[in-house]
């Protein structure tokens, strides 16, 4: 099989903090310049191109005279506001030379967590591949606080290629691939070259954890693979320090690790349930219920929820788990967390009866909801 890049019409790219700076200390500009020379090569191609780059905080770090990553977050939000800057500014200049539109966009947890604002999102980055620009995207951590932030730029590109419908993921990092082994201590690992995304055995070959510049360590991307594969998109992890890796991948050849994809593209909606990191409820379910779900394809009734969690308001979204506590699915609640605990257990015919009123005779349309 020769690269998932082949015959890939949009794709993501993400490199990480150690492949744009120099170990840390800056920007590499020549490291910038390489990227956006390949990214050109791939536009010229027909390509269309997504970028996300690490780099900010580390570039900040430099700038502002510190060695080592900070832990409190108001001196990474500060790191990431002075190396932002610095970080857009040398893209812009190196696209240029190459006759490319780029664009900066910075996103937080918020922005997929929101329907309104995920679709915004969406809207407005396929427009700019529409106009031939190239986006570069990087979490916004300047203003993300812990419990909206993505943690890693790993996760935000998954995200990212679910959102646009990219068919391919490329990870880019300083390891050649994923190993079955810890290739750092253990002479004898054995680079993976192609597996199926998903496969929980991937996730034990990945333990670990980055360096003090990086967040990012190779089981978030094993899990980033997964998530992309839900979309249909593969994922590749590859070396960027390989000569030319993006333009030798798109022209087929198979470098690093292909993880691949078997499950068909969802639905755009569906997507986004299926990757809504910020769940606000959970609702616990009958056997009944549960077929109704997984065998029958049928919408949630209330009639079938004995149990509800947390406080979520209508329209938000909450995991439906089975009475052995599985998560099951996920969906977009039709009533509040209150008014669901008032109608649990009753059929639908006799919602208006408990609350006065009725919105939908669903507790979750099946449209709505996701099987995971």
């Amino acid at each position: 099989m020769s690269s998932v890049l082949e015959n890939a019409k949009r794709l993501v790219v993400k490199v990480g903090s150690s492949l744009v700076t120099n170990r840390g200390q800056g920007l590499d500009e020549a490291a910038l310049s390489r990227w956006a020379e390949q990214i050109a090569g791939l536009r010229h191609m027909g390509r269309e191109v997504v970028l996300v780059s690490s780099g900010a905080i580390a570039a900040g770090m430099q700038r502002l005279g510190w060695k080592r990553r900070p832990h409190a977050l108001h001196e990474l939000q500060a790191a990431a506001a002075v190396g932002q800057m610095g970080l857009i500014q040398a893209y812009e200049s190196c696209f240029r030379e190459h006759g490319l539109v780029t664009s900066q966009v910075l996103l937080t947890h918020e922005d997929l967590a929101d329907r309104k604002r995920y679709l915004n999102a969406r809207s407005t980055l396929r427009t700019l591949l529409g106009l031939g620009a190239i986006p570069v995207i990087n979490e916004n951590d300047t203003v993300a606080i812990d419990e909206i932030r993505f943690g890693d730029n790993d996760t935000l590109a998954a995200l990212v290629t679910n959102l646009i419908e990219a068919d391919v993921l490329v990870i880019l990092t300083d390891q050649a691939g994923l190993y079955d082994k810890d290739p750092r201590k253990d002479s004898t690992a054995i680079l993976v070259t192609e597996a199926k995304a998903g496969n929980p055995a991937l996730e034990v070959m990945a333990g670990g954890v980055g360096s003090h510049i990086s967040l990012g360590g190779m089981l978030t991307k094993v899990l980033a693979a997964r998530r992309a594969a839900r979309s249909g998109a593969h994922t590749v992890i590859a070396s960027g320090h390989e000569k030319n890796v993006l333009t030798r991948l798109a022209r087929g050849e198979k470098l690093g690790t292909q993880l691949v994809a078997e499950r068909a593209t969802l639905a755009a909606r569906k997507q986004w349930l299926a990757d809504h990191l910020q769940v606000r409820g959970s609702l616990v379910l009958d056997a009944g219920a549960v077929k109704a779900l997984k065998v029958q394809g049928k919408s949630l009734l209330p009639i079938g929820v004995h149990e509800v969690g947390g406080e979520f308001e209508r329209g938000e979204v909450v995991s439906c788990f089975d009475e052995s506590r599985c998560e099951i699915a996920r969906g977009l609640a039709n009533y509040s967390s209150s008014e669901t605990r008032r109608i649990l257990r009753t059929p639908s015919s006799e919602i208006e009866a408990r609350l006065g009123y009725v919105d939908e005779p669903e507790l979750i349309h099946r449209d709505n909801l996701v099987l995971l």
